[in-house]
């Protein structure tokens, strides 16, 4: 979905770690050793210190944050309107974390009443520090609650299009930011733990907890185009289109277990999913787009996922 012109963007809702000049953060390659590590945590998920350990190791160990200071390229100086965040990816993550924190508090006041804390959201290259450990841009977007922030290394977008086969479009980009926001509500809700009491498997907590964010993704998409910048008064996103729904939904498929262990080793073993297939992650997505209900995410109630 592309934002209205107008939309005036705050940019201190994110925290550009990216320094002067940042761009894509270079990166290690990575095997299939590194890849199936990957798919324990990474990819859309929940944060462990472990993981990150991991990933870290992998990507050579260093441990180093990226620490420049912002300058005239931040994002906070660059993003200011509609306008940037549909020319710049990191205005439309900027922008996009703007609309759900605006979206979600009244939601949930709505539905049940429960308190919504705007999150903290950092960009980051390469490597950069977390409340859950030292954190490798390998490891793809994620939300730590430790810190209660959403981590995103904006390379990873391309790395979407280019090694996991999503169509891209905004929408794949903002379904991403969104499933992040997701995982705060379950935070907000007290159901995130469940990921780690039972960490892996088709029907398990871990995989049944992403689902559950890609449907509030979903939820999130549904009132988008109705929720208001405060600023102005007028909604944040345009009109919703089909291709903007087949880009989200592509986004989902594209990080499906199913897929990434099919495209790392030839076969797919649902025993160690952590994330749900392509078919579940498009499923639940789709739930939460067409209900827009939070009782109808609830991915724990049914006996297969």
């Amino acid at each position: 979905m592309s934002f209205n012109e107008g939309t005036q963007i705050d940019s201190s809702q994110v925290e550009d770690r990216r320094g002067p000049g940042m761009g894509r953060g270079g990166k290690t390659g990575i095997g299939i050793v590194g890849a199936l590590i990957l798919l324990v945590g990474g990819y859309f998920g929940v944060n462990s210190g472990l993981l990150n350990g991991i990933a870290g190791a992998i990507d050579g160990g260093s441990g180093q944050q990226e620490t420049a200071a912002i300058g005239a390229s931040s994002a906070a100086q660059l993003c200011k309107t509609g306008a940037d965040a549909n020319n710049r990816l990191d205005c439309r993550i900027n922008a996009t974390v703007n609309s759900l924190n605006a979206f979600w508090p009244s939601y949930l006041k709505q539905n049940g009443g429960a308190s919504y804390g705007k999150i903290k959201t950092v960009l980051f290259s390469q490597q950069t520090s977390t409340a859950c450990g030292p954190a490798s841009t390998d490891v793809g977007p994620f939300y730590c609650p430790g810190d209660k922030t959403a981590y995103f290394d904006p390379g990873f977008f391309q790395e979407l299009v280019d090694r996991f086969g999503s169509s891209g479009g905004p929408l794949a980009q903002e379904y991403v930011v969104a499933h992040e926001f997701g995982h705060h509500i379950q935070d907000v809700l007290g159901n995130i733990s469940q990921a780690q009491d039972d960490p892996q498997g088709a029907s398990s907590g871990s995989v049944r907890v992403e689902l559950q964010a890609d449907c509030y993704a979903g939820i999130w998409i549904k009132y988008a185009t109705t929720t208001k910048d405060p600023a102005t008064g007028q909604p944040f996103l345009k009109s919703i289109t089909q291709k903007d729904l087949n880009d989200a939904l592509s986004a989902a498929s594209s990080v499906g277990d199913d897929r990434i262990q099919e495209a790392a080793t030839g076969q797919s073993n649902p025993e160690s999913w952590t994330h749900g297939s392509s078919a579940q992650r498009q499923k639940w997505l789709t739930i939460g787009f067409q209900n827009g209900s939070l009782t109808k995410c609830d991915t724990f109630a049914v006996s297969t996922p």
